[in-house]
């Protein structure tokens, strides 16, 4: 086979692919869908302190108003 006939084939192989942007708008889809489950995660933990205000309320209470005590420098 000569150079000629190899290019051709090669050509001939490599017509027709489609629409290569096309193909790949899979990959994007998959990422915005795991962005908007992990931004749903994220979502679920909105406001997780004060679901438990009488807890920290009790300990509050328990332990002085300060938190911890002196020291933090706040």
């Amino acid at each position: 086979m000569n150079l000629v006939a190899q290019l051709a084939m090669a050509a001939a192989e490599t017509e027709h692919h489609g629409n290569v942007a096309l193909e790949t708008v899979i990959f994007g889809l998959i990422a915005a869908g795991l962005f908007a489950l992990l931004g749903l995660v994220t979502f679920s933990y909105r406001n997780v302190a004060n679901r438990h205000s009488a807890k920290a309320e009790a300990w509050a209470e328990r332990h002085g108003k300060d938190g911890h005590g002196a020291g933090h420098g706040h």
